[in-house]
């Protein structure tokens, strides 16, 4: 079997980079290379205002504070995402709104998050989950009629598309995250994107310990400071010059990179919807370009009579390579507790809103434990053929699955 493709992926471009940052001494801090990406993702992602930042979960907290959304304010979110888009909002000692998913995409379904509406709803945070944009449409909509904002959580659609607008440009701020094995990494770290000044300068204030950017044009990215901080309160939130040169280095890939991998999912899409019991996600003709951090697709478990559980484990084994289940849902998730962390402990009744397990999740908890397949982005940038090896384990599995029923 051969080797699927490495991740992450770098070259001379990224060591020479790398040793420019060492030489110059500028290790940090509105350094040339931070605002040389910022430059380069102003112009690519549809947004006036671009900021570098530690990694994608503060990107999301200081996005949240920047809205002046706090205490007791309610951010409703999906019950399907990583957990730390609803930690970054515990932060804030605001409470998530935990909401149901669309069967078809995993992403948050409007109609839930509109009913999740209440008096003191500030906020929606739609997320992009591996390749399906949420539907900015009706979440849009939702936000216009009952005044709320919009943070878009796009850490796995770097470069996405709905309606020919960049994923993280449609709401009222897009955050991305940087981490290893995302499309676009550094590592760790995160991008902020807003078309708003007034909001920009909060951001960019929250991270940097409160400085208020003193030239507020350069680049329309990070300014240049002062120490004046009567803008807001804050901590330090910067990405380093390392991180910002390997980031430079890995955007002169994104495009290739992400035309291969939309290339090999439209082709495993087609061969997966030959074989019984196998759907492929939704594809919604709105979201006019497909970028996938992971590739995902729904299995029958009824249909096949074989337990989810056993087939993913066969065909990591047939393949080589370890397949997962989606994320698992957040009124049930592992590494989500926020009751065991003193600090949410304001009183009984935020206790009591922030407990995950009063929220009724049926969508989610049917896609995790029943339906969701999940495929590492690296193994869509080889060639049809390793595509073709995924599909064809997958039959392999089908004709034989009667001797594999525990």
């Amino acid at each position: 079997m051969n080797p699927w493709p490495q991740w992450p992926v770098y070259g001379e471009e990224e060591k020479e980079l790398l040793l420019e940052v060492l030489e110059s001494g500028v290790w940090s801090y509105n350094g040339p290379k931070e605002n040389d990406f910022i430059r380069l993702w102003k112009a690519y992602s549809d947004s006036e205002y671009v900021l570098l930042v530690a990694n994608g979960t503060v990107s999301l907290q200081i996005a949240l504070e920047a809205l002046d959304i706090g205490i007791g304010d309610e951010v409703i979110v999906p019950g399907i995402t990583w957990q730390a888009t609803t930690a970054a909002v515990l932060d804030i000692n605001a409470v998530p709104i935990i909401v149901d998913v669309k069967p078809d995409t995993w992403c948050i379904d409007p109609e839930a998050a509109e009913q999740a509406v209440t008096s003191i709803t500030k906020a929606i945070i739609p997320v992009h989950l591996y390749g399906n944009m949420a539907d900015m449409d009706a979440i849009m909509k939702i936000a216009e009629k009952h005044n709320l904002k919009v943070i878009e959580d796009a850490s796995h659609k770097h470069g996405g598309e709905w309606r020919c607008r960049k994923a993280g440009s449609i709401g009222h701020i897009g955050s991305f995250s940087l981490q290893l094995s995302k499309i676009l990494t550094a590592g760790e770290g995160g991008i902020l994107t807003t078309s708003d000044p007034e909001i920009w300068i909060k951001l960019d204030a929250l991270r940097n310990c409160g400085r208020r950017p003193t030239n507020v044009e350069i680049d329309k990215g990070a300014g240049q400071y002062g120490l004046e901080g009567d803008l807001i309160q804050s901590g330090n939130y910067r990405i380093t010059e390392f991180q910002a040169a390997v980031l430079i280095g890995q955007f002169g890939r994104l495009e290739e990179q992400n035309t291969l991998r939309e290339e090999n999912a439209r082709y495993l899409d087609d061969l997966l919807s030959e074989i019984p019991g196998i759907s492929p996600m939704s594809n919604d003709d709105r979201e006019t370009r497909k970028t996938y951090f992971n590739y995902a697709f729904r299995y029958d478990e009824k249909e096949w009579g074989l337990s989810i559980q056993t087939f993913r484990e066969v065909l990591s084994k047939e393949i080589g390579f370890q397949v997962e289940s989606c994320y698992q849902p957040l009124n049930d998730c592992t590494l989500y507790r926020p009751l065991t962390k003193k600090r949410y402990a304001i009183n009984k009744e935020h206790l009591s809103a922030i407990d995950p397990s009063r929220f009724h999740l049926p969508v989610c908890e049917r896609v995790y434990s029943h339906e969701a397949v999940t495929i590492a982005h690296r193994l869509l940038m080889g060639k049809k053929g390793d595509v073709q090896m995924i599909a064809d384990a997958i039959k392999k599995i089908l004709t034989y699955r009667a001797t594999l029923v525990k």
